[in-house]
């Protein structure tokens, strides 16, 4: 039996070319090397042909491509004959959308709001401008939304199989609103000239029938698609009265009827540039087709959980990696939740589930306490170790050569800063605004802070982002730790001294909003929701910002000594002497 805690692991990064069968081949050699556990990448289905995992369009289902559920058994069998444990690379975060293979993102394209799994997204959905109905943004097209239109890149097509009609954009499948059927049922059947055949008039009968506000609802709409699959002679009628809807430069009636059908729906086709700008879902980053879940809601936790519930409840897996902790709204909440899953699903088992936390520390910084997490995956340890081999006698020199061969200011604190505004103008701008505008509400709700101005708003909240020197805080339902709390103040109080105006009362009001102290107010009652929302969202936004700026951006900006430019590490560092790297030795061991 391996031991509850790693002794080594050892990193398999599983493919369709590397899959379950060729990983157990290799489980002898592993504990050969003396490995106890194998640390599988994410394993779960994602997107076909992916390369390495993270796209999980379904958490229940193991992948095919790697040999799917039979394929693991033999895995898991090969690695207990070995007494290897196994660590599973889980992503709680994100999911793979766009494309026609996540069943939860195309059900929200179909039902918007009313879908059940609209609450699993973190959606904005009155973000759009000029859209009375609100709807998501979808920004897939490679060229203006008219160009797409007038090439007939966008087509609406009908699936016989299953009664359902959906526009596709090349590999993306666009599901048409179930309450827009009649309409496009009545189009098809008079420009089929069907009007007088037996599948024309019961195809308008079935039109008549669900004519009217939200008809069908979800209940009706399976036999809906039912009848208009199984209806003798529909198809025929279907497919040549499409035509109505095929648009072209050359076709401009059946390119404005498209156009009028695409913007009843619950979605916005948009150019893919307009991501930086106008997006209203949460991304893994600035990357489109990785939407972020709301795994603090108690049903999407317990969707995406059940299938690792079963694998942990038969001791197939010993350990979890989370990846991205710091995406989610409330990490606390969410290992407390995953500890008691756990629990449940291993009974008297008293041995050390193993669970770790992708997690980046900045300098000095601690990590908070997760029920049940035994530490990071190790950035910060392996910063440290580079540091210890680093020869502070070099530091000179190499800070002559790179202003001797460029013109890189040794200030790297002022090439993050700028790196920061970078990203923020352009890669987060959008999440950005998103916030912007919930702090505008917020601010109108109070008769002593409605004259601050939206720009001022936005300045402010502008200067306390840049200046932000984690990657986040940790603040739960009952407010910030005394940790996190100095660190907001110290936060605010560096942004105030970048401030060009008198009006310094403006941070005041920040800060009693991100400490969630503007919610305790007697006065408070009707935006406590929303400055807990606006609270928790600036801690799912500092991260991806940090990560950007620093990592993607300044760390290619500043090649002082490319060892030092690690993730969670600081260019500017200097070497670490032995006396220090044997106290974090220490500190490590009591912690």
């Amino acid at each position: 039996m391996p031991p509850s805690i790693p002794r080594a692991t050892y990193r398999l990064q599983l493919t369709a070319e590397f899959d379950f069968d060729a990983a157990a081949a290799i489980a002898p050699y592993l504990r050969k090397l003396g490995i106890s556990h194998v640390y599988a990448s994410p394993f779960l289905k994602s997107r076909h042909g992916s390369t390495h995992g993270y796209d999980v369009i379904d958490h229940n289902v193991i992948n095919p491509e790697l040999g799917g559920e039979q394929g693991f058994e033999r895995f898991s069998a090969a690695l207990k004959r070995e007494d290897l444990g196994l660590i599973l690379d889980f992503v709680p975060n994100h999911m793979g959308v766009h494309y026609a293979d996540n069943p939860w993102w195309l059900d929200v394209l179909e039902w918007g709001r009313s879908s059940p799994f609209a609450a699993s997204f973190d959606i904005d959905w009155n973000l759009l401008p000029f859209r009375a109905r609100g709807g998501l943004l979808l920004p897939i097209l490679g060229t203006s939304y008219g160009q797409a239109l007038e090439q007939g890149d966008i087509q609406l097509h009908f699936d016989g199989a299953t009664g359902s009609f959906s526009a596709w954009y090349f590999e993306h499948r666009l599901p048409i609103a179930p309450e827009r059927y009649s309409e496009i049922l009545s189009v098809i059947v008079a420009n089929a000239d069907a009007i007088d055949t037996a599948a024309g008039q019961q195809l308008t009968n079935i039109a008549s029938r669900y004519r009217g506000l939200r008809r069908p609802n979800r209940s009706q709409s399976p036999d809906l698609k039912s009848e208009l699959s199984h209806l003798a002679g529909a198809r025929d009628v279907i497919y040549r009265g499409l035509d109505a809807y095929r648009a072209g430069s050359d076709r401009p009636s059946q390119t404005t009827a498209l156009h009028h059908l695409l913007e009843r729906q619950h979605y916005k086709l948009a150019h893919w540039r307009l991501a930086a700008s106008d997006i209203n879902y949460r991304r893994f980053f600035d990357v489109n087709d990785l939407a972020g879940i709301r795994v603090e809601d108690a049903a999407t936790f317990e969707r995406i959980h059940r299938l690792i519930g079963r694998l942990i409840s038969e001791d197939k897996i010993q350990g979890l990696r989370l990846d991205h902790i710091d995406g989610l709204r409330d990490p606390a909440q969410y290992c407390r939740r995953l500890q008691r899953l756990i629990r449940n699903a291993r009974g008297n088992e008293r041995r050390a589930f193993y669970l770790v936390v992708e997690k980046i520390l900045g300098e000095d910084e601690d990590l908070a306490h997760f029920a049940g997490v035994h530490g990071t995956t190790g950035y910060e340890w392996l910063n440290t170790i580079t540091r210890v081999l680093v020869d502070d006698n070099g530091r000179s020199s190499f800070e002559g050569a790179l202003r001797a061969a460029t013109d890189i200011n040794s200030n790297f604190s002022s090439i993050l800063l700028a790196s920061k505004r970078c990203v923020l103008e352009t890669l987060l701008n959008s999440e950005f605004t998103v916030l912007t505008r919930l702090l505008v509400r917020i601010a109108n709700g109070h008769y002593a802070t409605r004259d601050f101005s939206a720009d001022r708003l936005r300045q402010a909240l502008e200067l306390y982002v840049l200046h932000f020197p984690v990657y986040r805080t940790y603040i739960d339902a009952d407010g910030p730790s005394a940790t996190d709390r100095a660190l907001i103040d110290e936060t605010i109080t560096q942004a105030r001294a970048y401030w060009p105006s008198a009006e310094q009362s403006i941070f005041d009001f920040l800060r009693s909003v991100l400490t969630m102290d503007l919610a305790r107010m007697k006065d408070a009652a009707t935006g406590r929701s929303r400055i807990r929302r606006f609270a928790l969202k600036v801690q799912q936004f500092t991260g991806p910002l940090m990560a950007k700026s620093l990592e993607d951006t300044a760390f290619y900006r500043y090649p002082r000594l490319l060892a030092l430019n690690e993730v969670g590490g600081n260019p500017a560092n200097d070497g670490l002497s032995t006396k220090s790297f044997h106290a974090a030795l220490s500190k490590r061991q009591k912690t």
